[in-house]
């Protein structure tokens, strides 16, 4: 099975992108992130051969699965808090996570919160919310966290399960052109890393590790992409299958109207 993750920072705008990666790219199933749009203005990508779905509440977050090999037992809560900034008043969960059983093997999209700065309160939303990834994975599921779940029933994970998206965290130094840039700032500190192993520690491997002094994401600003001052936060975990391959597809972080991630492609044996 081939699963591609893609925060696409737009899909009404990058739609065409989105087909021609679809008609050249041969994935079963493609997960996207950023589609800063609601349901009703998601595209079809139906006459492409793939199932949709998708969750977005407004024109930011959203996040979408694509599937050829089958999609069932939708879903957009694993017991994730959700955010608000007027604290202290509820805090109603955000559209950053769908999952759904694609084949045998129940696939997650995901676009795990910034963290903005260390002292923000989104820095501890984001640990958070990763904590609640960890213990979906782990099969302890802790309902009431979020005050909206969107009239879900949270359900244990399946033994075949794959986490991927935008995880706004580099594993290593290395995976940042500059570490002393990162100093003091968020994506590169170690609870954010620890949110990270704690994924392992649930019986989750990284398959993007495969992928060896590649980033996924390139900021618009300073010319990072033409420098070559990038990011690897782009992930995939899983467990019950095992990754034979991956790659950065970085062509489609060229070109005029590109999205600010490239696309990382892995190939399962499930």
């Amino acid at each position: 099975m081939r699963i591609a993750t893609w925060n696409i920072n737009s899909v009404r705008t990058r739609e065409d992108r989105v087909r021609e990666f679809l008609t050249r790219s041969d994935v079963d199933v493609l997960c996207l992130q950023e589609t800063k749009c609601t349901d009703k203005q998601f595209p079809d990508f139906t006459d492409t051969g793939y199932e949709q779905a998708h969750f977005g509440l407004h024109s930011f977050n959203g996040v979408a699965i694509l599937s050829r090999v089958g999609l069932e037992n939708v879903k957009t809560n694993f017991g994730q808090p959700g955010f608000d900034k007027d604290l202290p008043q509820d805090q109603n969960m955000e559209a950053r996570a769908i999952g759904a059983t694609c084949g045998d093997v129940e696939v997650w999209s995901l676009y795990v919160p910034n963290g903005r700065e260390i002292r923000d309160p989104h820095y501890t939303y984001k640990l958070r919310w990763l904590q609640a990834l960890a213990d979906y994975a782990r099969g302890e599921v802790t309902t009431g966290r979020s005050a909206d779940t969107q009239g879900d029933t949270i359900t244990p994970a399946e033994d075949k399960l794959c986490l991927v998206g935008d995880f706004n965290i580099a594993p290593r130094d290395e995976d940042v052109w500059d570490r002393s840039h990162f100093d003091g700032k968020t994506h590169v500190t170690p609870r954010e890393r620890a949110c990270l192993a704690a994924l392992e520690n649930a019986g989750m491997e990284e398959a993007t590790k495969l992928i060896e002094d590649e980033y996924t994401y390139w900021d618009y600003q300073a010319l990072r992409f033409q420098k070559g001052e990038g990011m690897r936060i782009d992930l995939q975990y899983a467990r019950g299958i095992s990754a034979t391959s991956a790659r950065v597809d970085r062509d489609e972080r060229k070109g005029k109207g590109a999205s600010d991630h490239a696309p990382v492609i892995i190939d399962y044996e499930v």
